[in-house]
Protein backbone atom coordinates (compact mmCIF):
# COMPACT_ATOMS: atom_id res chain seq x y z
CA UNK A 1 0.00 0.00 0.00
CA UNK A 2 1.40 3.23 -1.38
CA UNK A 3 1.98 6.22 1.26
CA UNK A 4 -0.66 8.37 -0.40
CA UNK A 5 -3.04 5.71 -0.06
CA UNK A 6 -2.39 5.16 3.90
CA UNK A 7 -2.81 8.75 4.56
CA UNK A 8 -6.03 8.76 2.41
CA UNK A 9 -7.24 5.87 4.43
CA UNK A 10 -6.50 7.64 7.53
CA UNK A 11 -8.00 10.85 7.00
CA UNK A 12 -10.98 8.95 5.84
CA UNK A 13 -11.35 7.10 9.31
CA UNK A 14 -10.57 10.09 10.91
CA UNK A 15 -13.47 11.90 9.05
CA UNK A 16 -15.61 9.14 9.35
CA UNK A 17 -14.87 9.15 13.37
CA UNK A 18 -15.51 12.86 13.33
CA UNK A 19 -19.35 12.61 11.58
CA UNK A 20 -20.22 9.27 13.99
CA UNK A 21 -19.82 11.67 16.39
CA UNK A 22 -21.73 14.63 15.41
CA UNK A 23 -23.97 12.48 14.29
CA UNK A 24 -24.08 11.22 18.19
CA UNK A 25 -25.18 14.67 19.21
CA UNK A 26 -28.48 14.30 20.90
CA UNK A 27 -30.84 16.34 18.73
CA UNK A 28 -32.61 18.21 21.34
CA UNK A 29 -28.93 20.49 21.94
CA UNK A 30 -29.50 22.77 18.85
CA UNK A 31 -32.95 23.53 19.64
CA UNK A 32 -31.80 24.50 22.85
CA UNK A 33 -28.69 26.46 21.81
CA UNK A 34 -30.62 28.26 19.43
CA UNK A 35 -33.02 29.33 21.86
CA UNK A 36 -30.11 30.33 24.37
CA UNK A 37 -28.53 32.40 21.74
CA UNK A 38 -32.19 34.45 20.71
CA UNK A 39 -32.29 34.95 24.46
CA UNK A 40 -28.82 36.13 24.22
CA UNK A 41 -29.17 38.43 21.41
CA UNK A 42 -32.28 40.28 23.49
CA UNK A 43 -29.11 41.80 25.88
CA UNK A 44 -28.42 44.27 23.28
CA UNK A 45 -31.72 45.56 24.00
CA UNK A 46 -32.03 45.62 27.45
CA UNK A 47 -28.29 47.04 27.13
CA UNK A 48 -29.96 49.82 25.30
CA UNK A 49 -32.27 50.25 27.56
CA UNK A 50 -29.97 50.42 30.70
CA UNK A 51 -28.08 52.77 28.96
CA UNK A 52 -31.02 55.59 28.27
CA UNK A 53 -31.86 54.77 32.20
CA UNK A 54 -28.67 55.16 33.48
CA UNK A 55 -30.45 52.05 35.76
CA UNK A 56 -27.40 49.80 36.67
CA UNK A 57 -27.41 45.94 34.89
CA UNK A 58 -27.61 44.45 38.37
CA UNK A 59 -31.40 44.29 39.22
CA UNK A 60 -30.94 41.24 41.69
CA UNK A 61 -34.70 41.67 42.70
CA UNK A 62 -35.94 40.89 38.93
CA UNK A 63 -33.56 38.08 38.88
CA UNK A 64 -34.67 36.30 41.76
CA UNK A 65 -38.41 36.97 40.32
CA UNK A 66 -37.00 35.30 37.10
CA UNK A 67 -35.50 32.71 38.53
CA UNK A 68 -38.55 32.25 40.97
CA UNK A 69 -41.06 32.11 38.10
CA UNK A 70 -38.91 29.35 36.51
CA UNK A 71 -38.79 27.34 39.53
CA UNK A 72 -42.44 27.34 39.89
CA UNK A 73 -42.93 26.40 36.38
CA UNK A 74 -40.32 23.24 36.72
CA UNK A 75 -42.51 20.49 37.93
CA UNK A 76 -44.96 21.21 34.59
CA UNK A 77 -41.42 20.17 32.48
CA UNK A 78 -40.51 17.54 34.76
CA UNK A 79 -37.60 19.17 35.71
CA UNK A 80 -36.20 19.78 39.15
CA UNK A 81 -35.93 23.21 41.14
CA UNK A 82 -32.70 22.96 41.52
CA UNK A 83 -31.78 22.37 37.41
CA UNK A 84 -33.75 24.73 37.11
CA UNK A 85 -32.72 27.37 39.39
CA UNK A 86 -28.91 26.46 38.40
CA UNK A 87 -29.68 26.75 33.89
CA UNK A 88 -31.83 30.18 34.54
CA UNK A 89 -29.04 31.73 36.68
CA UNK A 90 -26.82 30.54 34.13
CA UNK A 91 -28.97 32.37 31.28
CA UNK A 92 -29.17 35.58 33.61
CA UNK A 93 -25.21 36.15 33.50
CA UNK A 94 -24.54 35.33 30.81
CA UNK A 95 -26.81 37.87 29.95
CA UNK A 96 -25.61 40.21 32.37
CA UNK A 97 -22.04 39.53 30.67
CA UNK A 98 -23.58 40.85 27.05
CA UNK A 99 -24.62 43.78 28.55
CA UNK A 100 -21.53 45.07 30.74
CA UNK A 101 -19.29 44.68 27.88
CA UNK A 102 -21.68 46.31 25.05
CA UNK A 103 -21.95 49.55 28.06
CA UNK A 104 -18.24 49.53 28.40
CA UNK A 105 -17.82 49.91 24.68
CA UNK A 106 -20.64 52.64 24.32
CA UNK A 107 -18.97 54.16 27.12
CA UNK A 108 -15.73 53.83 25.46
CA UNK A 109 -16.84 55.19 22.48
CA UNK A 110 -19.34 58.31 24.21
CA UNK A 111 -22.75 56.86 22.66
CA UNK A 112 -24.90 53.83 22.12
CA UNK A 113 -25.72 53.17 18.74
CA UNK A 114 -28.47 55.33 17.24
CA UNK A 115 -31.14 51.88 17.70
CA UNK A 116 -34.75 51.56 17.97
CA UNK A 117 -35.24 51.32 21.80
CA UNK A 118 -38.48 48.42 22.92
CA UNK A 119 -39.52 49.19 26.17
CA UNK A 120 -38.17 47.03 28.77
CA UNK A 121 -41.13 46.52 30.55
CA UNK A 122 -43.78 46.36 27.97
CA UNK A 123 -41.97 44.48 24.77
CA UNK A 124 -38.49 43.28 26.13
CA UNK A 125 -39.71 41.58 29.02
CA UNK A 126 -42.65 39.77 27.46
CA UNK A 127 -40.27 38.22 25.15
CA UNK A 128 -38.39 36.77 27.76
CA UNK A 129 -40.97 35.31 29.42
CA UNK A 130 -41.67 33.27 25.99
CA UNK A 131 -38.24 32.41 25.86
CA UNK A 132 -38.97 31.06 29.42
CA UNK A 133 -41.56 28.38 28.66
CA UNK A 134 -39.77 27.77 25.27
CA UNK A 135 -36.05 26.96 27.34
CA UNK A 136 -38.18 25.24 30.38
CA UNK A 137 -39.41 22.58 27.26
CA UNK A 138 -35.55 22.39 25.42
CA UNK A 139 -34.29 21.81 28.78
CA UNK A 140 -36.62 19.26 29.56
CA UNK A 141 -36.59 17.72 26.18
CA UNK A 142 -32.93 17.79 26.77
CA UNK A 143 -32.51 16.20 30.25
CA UNK A 144 -31.76 12.48 29.21
CA UNK A 145 -28.31 13.78 27.57
CA UNK A 146 -27.12 16.05 31.07
CA UNK A 147 -25.65 13.02 32.76
CA UNK A 148 -23.57 11.58 29.08
CA UNK A 149 -19.73 11.42 29.22
CA UNK A 150 -20.28 12.87 26.24
CA UNK A 151 -22.17 15.73 27.48
CA UNK A 152 -19.67 18.38 27.37
CA UNK A 153 -17.80 17.61 24.26
CA UNK A 154 -21.08 18.07 22.65
CA UNK A 155 -21.39 21.72 24.48
CA UNK A 156 -17.95 22.60 23.47
CA UNK A 157 -18.58 21.51 19.48
CA UNK A 158 -21.67 23.28 19.62
CA UNK A 159 -20.60 26.60 21.36
CA UNK A 160 -16.80 27.06 19.23
CA UNK A 161 -17.95 28.82 16.07
CA UNK A 162 -15.74 30.71 14.64
CA UNK A 163 -18.21 32.85 12.60
CA UNK A 164 -19.65 33.70 15.76
CA UNK A 165 -19.05 36.91 17.85
CA UNK A 166 -16.48 36.48 20.47
CA UNK A 167 -18.86 37.96 23.18
CA UNK A 168 -21.10 36.11 21.96
CA UNK A 169 -19.48 33.13 22.33
CA UNK A 170 -18.23 33.63 25.34
CA UNK A 171 -21.88 34.30 26.60
CA UNK A 172 -23.35 31.14 24.86
CA UNK A 173 -20.52 28.70 26.63
CA UNK A 174 -21.48 30.92 29.97
CA UNK A 175 -25.20 30.31 29.21
CA UNK A 176 -24.39 26.59 28.88
CA UNK A 177 -22.09 26.40 31.87
CA UNK A 178 -24.88 24.04 33.90
CA UNK A 179 -26.06 21.79 31.52
CA UNK A 180 -23.63 18.88 31.38
CA UNK A 181 -23.96 17.52 35.30
CA UNK A 182 -22.22 13.98 36.46
CA UNK A 183 -23.29 11.58 39.01
CA UNK A 184 -20.46 11.02 41.47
Amino acid sequence: MTLHLKLCLALSATLLASAAEAASTPATLAPLLGTIDERLAIADQVALSKWDSHKPVEDRQREREVIAAAVTQAPTYKLTAEAVEAFFAAQIEANKLVQYARLSDWHLQGKAPDFPRPDLVGQIRPQLDQLQKRLLQQLADFTPYRTDPQCPQWLAQATHDGRKEPLRQLALVRATAELCVFKG
